[in-house]
């Protein structure tokens, strides 16, 4: 670990492992002064402006999602706790970005901020310059908002990221029968996502240029023009394998790339590869807990005993319907979480919104999946918390994750209130006349097998679904196929132990693991990085994405990243605020 970087290695003031949001926002914004040269270093393929594939362009996500060209091989993580905490939990796929731009340039493009006791929540444990008042400048900053950006108390209009909303002339029969269900049951409509922080059914807030495009943070960021920078190096299908160390300096990393390993040295090296695999590679470096390195044969170059822990993530259950055909979203790429419910649990001690239900009108790519309708339900702020460890000094050997969603009995609580809640919406008389075949629904790994985007999955699906149309024993066949042996949904509501048996064991996340790496206190001894984002302990590492975070964000993690990049970066220019 000690060994140094070559003299003859290539030289950066800053080198950022990891071309995800993060990364990205990073390379941009610390380049913009031509006396500092940049690497930025991406496992994955490039994603230039003017040359994003059409499954990536598409506003609707589930092509670029779901395709194992897009994503990290081989990750497989462990969700709930299991029922009773006896039954054989089993690994489960776990999709993250692996492209530069990470998870924008394949997510769900929701574009939310989260709550102001979030940040609060932040500078609590001991990330100090992380409250709402101390992040919003950067919100600001990072957007342009097409409904509300003239609003300059809360949003931004110069920014390179465009954000807006689905109008509700858009939205499909479906959505806008939940709403008006909702509405009944006394959720008010309301318009900003990203405004007032209160209950009440939105129009979603993505992530969609003027055209209705996506907009990756690989394409607004990286634009042409920074990419012409002298000081801007990118390397992209080159995977940062382990930092080097001399001391308690880290002076560079080692990288392969075009098959062989290569030293680069650095100034300053920023770990950017998002919440599971920034901890990896810090575990690899020497740095977390010694007891863990110690089994694993690395060197301690720092004991850190936070790398790994403080893993968070949404815990997540859905229901859905099959639909009937005046109330589905039309033909054609079109983004399909149209709109969503905040809402408040009131279970003592949560704040305020700290539930969310998406409202889909349709639950995939394929033709079966475009008549089924679902409320995705999750908890907005959670408490349950789990770890990852190295399985194997090997960079080729993805980390163990084991989430241990549900592990607080307070998401157990909320989540199966959601579940009883969006049930009880499907059979409401206001939907009776457009949905048919209610059902418990999961992100199960036979149901991924068919979102896969193949030409096998579109024949079979464009052959079956006119059939599940017509004929309803078909259709409950198919359904009940894909439920992989789940309670029907009237056991489930009927029996308060059958629900929790069900939640325990097909619990999903958000696709939004954070907290590995968290910020906190110096003297804090589980916190791994200070509110600066330097690695406490060391010089010349820091980390920069959503391990940062000390608790989960009331929100999709995407805009909430590329804010704490903003921020990161302003401060190593030197600037405490956002220019105004």
């Amino acid at each position: 670990m000690g060994e140094g970087v070559p003299a003859d290695a290539p030289r950066f003031d800053v080198v950022i492992l990891g071309g995800g949001s993060a990364g990205c926002v990073l390379a941009a914004r610390l380049s913009e002064d031509p006396a500092r040269r940049v690497l930025l270093v991406e496992a994955g393929q490039d994603l230039r402006p003017g040359a994003m594939p059409p499954a990536i362009a598409s506003p609707y996500p589930g092509r670029a999602f779901f395709n194992r060209n897009y994503t990290w091989p081989g990750l497989r993580v462990r969700m709930g706790i299991g029922y009773g905490n006896s039954a054989v939990r089993t690994e489960r796929p776990y999709e993250q970005a692996r492209i530069l731009g990470g998870g924008s340039s394949i997510n769900g493009i929701g574009a939310n901020r989260g709550s102001p006791w979030d940040y609060a929540e932040w500078e609590a444990a001991g990330a100090r310059g992380w409250g709402w008042e101390d992040v919003l400048p950067f919100f600001r900053m990072l957007e342009t908002d097409a409904e509300f950006g003239d609003d300059a108390t809360l949003h931004g209009r110069d920014g390179p990221f465009p954000i807006r909303r689905i109008p509700r002339t858009e939205h499909a029969g479906f959505v806008r029968a939940t709403e008006a269900v909702m509405n009944r049951r006394g959720f008010a409509s309301r318009e900003d996502q990203n405004g007032a922080w209160e209950d009440g059914v939105f129009p979603i807030a993505v992530n969609l240029d003027a055209s209705g495009r996506r907009a990756s943070v690989a394409t607004v960021y990286l634009t042409d023009a920074v990419r012409r920078r002298a000081n801007l190096t990118i390397w992209t299908e080159a995977r940062a394998e382990r930092l080097v160390a001399e001391g308690r300096r880290i002076t560079g990393a080692l990288v392969r790339r075009g098959g062989q390993v290569v030293a680069v040295g650095a100034g300053c090296v920023i770990v950017s590869m998002g919440a599971l695999q920034s901890p990896a590679m810090l575990l690899r470096s020497g740095i977390g807990p010694a007891g863990h390195l110690a089994a694993m044969g690395i060197p301690i170059v720092a004991e850190r005993r936070g790398v790994g822990r403080n893993l968070q993530e949404h815990p997540s259950i859905g229901v859905s319907a099959f639909l009937r055909p005046e109330a589905r979203l039309p033909g054609g790429d079109r983004y399909h979480i149209q709109a969503i419910l905040r809402w408040s649990s009131g279970l003592d001690g949560t704040v305020p919104g700290d539930m969310h239900t998406a409202i889909n009108a349709r639950s995939g790519w394929h033709a079966v999946a475009q008549r089924i309708a679902s409320l995705f339900s999750w908890v907005n702020k959670s408490y349950s918390q789990g770890w990852l460890e190295l399985q194997s000094p090997s960079p080729e050997v993805p980390p163990a994750v084991d989430f241990r969603l549900l592990s607080d009995e307070r998401d157990l609580a909320r989540l199966a209130e959601a579940f009883r809640m969006t049930a009880s919406a499907f059979r409401d008389p206001g939907l009776a006349a457009i949905v048919q075949d209610v059902f418990p629904s999961t992100y199960s790994e036979k149901v991924k097998v068919l979102l896969r985007p193949t030409t096998r999955n579109d024949i079979l699906t464009r052959l079956v679904a006119p059939v599940m149309d017509r004929a309803g024993y078909v259709r409950r066949k198919v359904l009940e196929m894909a439920q992989e042996g789940t309670a029907p949904l009237d056991a489930l509501l009927s029996d308060d132990a059958a629900l929790r048996a069900h939640l325990l064991t097909h619990v999903g996340g958000v696709w939004h693991p954070c907290g590995t790496c968290r910020m906190g206190d110096e003297n804090d001894p589980l916190a791994v990085c200070d509110p600066a984002g330097r690695v406490i302990g060391l010089d010349g590492l820091m980390v920069c994405d959503a391990s940062l975070m000390p608790t989960i964000p009331c929100a999709n993690l995407n805009v909430p990243v590329l804010m704490s990049a903003e921020k990161i970066a302003a401060g190593m220019r030197g600037r405490a605020n956002a220019p105004m």
